[in-house]
């Protein structure tokens, strides 16, 4: 199984490269972060006419995560637990039937957190980081395949930016939200793109302003995090960075992981 995961910064606004990928690249399951959309308002007969099923958790205008697979959920559970007055759609699991068993897949969007000394912002994306954290270690006592797949929104390591110093004050960077992140591979979790690769640097993320992308000055804050489970199946992973250059594209690519499941 192929199994990717993108932020699509607005799936209106990127709908014909969202298909046309899907056409080239075939994942069978695809976590989108960043829809930008409510449940009712996504392209859903687009997308179910290349053969996906579709699973949103939206809001409008803002965040939104969703589930497309080839192979109908038999279970989709939406919000991360653990706040139950957070309204924020950044989380959606799917749990599907696969040879050998049981495997579960999440799509998440994890809060930017920036400015870092906002009063709020920063709080709720270690809050959230926690959260996160939790559920993780509760869905790992099932000793089932899952895959935690999203934008973590986090530079887990200084050669995961073109420039770390330039990160040193951000809250993607900062000592506290590595060291959540660090939190979280401590459960026995592993980033799948660094267990088949030592190269570097890999981006999935370039931004807009100041010729980011011409300059490859880049950041690698998207992720497929294995439970022991999925990695014992990991064959290869790819950062499909060709997608950055399509027109109207999103700054963030495709991270995609192939599994022998």
């Amino acid at each position: 199984m192929k199994i990717a995961t993108w932020n699509i910064n607005g799936v209106k606004a990127r709908i014909e490269n969202l298909c046309q990928w899907l056409k080239d690249s075939d994942p069978d399951i695809a976590c989108l972060q960043e829809i930008k959309s409510v449940d009712e308002g996504f392209p859903r007969g687009e997308i179910e006419a290349l053969g996906y099923h579709v699973e949103t958790h939206g809001q409008k205008g803002f965040n939104g995560v969703a589930l497309l697979s080839k192979i109908k959920p038999d279970e989709v559970n939406r919000g991360l637990p653990g706040d139950d007055t957070d309204e924020q759609a950044r989380f959606i699991e799917g749990v599907f039937s696969v040879d050998g068993g049981v495997l579960r897949v999440c799509s998440l969007y994890l809060p930017n957190g920036n400015p870092s000394d906002d009063p709020v912002k920063y709080p709720y994306k270690l809050a959230w980081m926690a959260r996160l954290e939790a559920f993780a270690r509760d869905r790992m006592a099932l000793e089932e395949p899952l895959i935690l797949a999203g934008d973590y929104n986090v530079i887990a390591e200084p050669h995961d930016a073109k420039d770390a110093s330039q990160w040193v004050t951000d809250a993607l960077f900062l000592p506290q939200t590595r060291a959540a992140f660090r939190r979280l591979e401590n459960l026995g979790f592993v980033d799948a793109v660094r267990a088949t690769t030592d190269e570097t640097p890999l981006f999935s993320f370039w931004d807009y302003q100041a010729g980011a992308w011409q300059k490859n000055n880049g950041i690698r804050i998207d992720h497929l995090m294995l439970s022991p489970e999925a990695s014992d199946r990991l064959r290869s992973t790819a950062i499909e960075k060709h997608v950055r250059a399509w027109e109207k594209p999103s700054d963030h690519v495709p991270v995609v992981g192939h599994f022998a499941f």
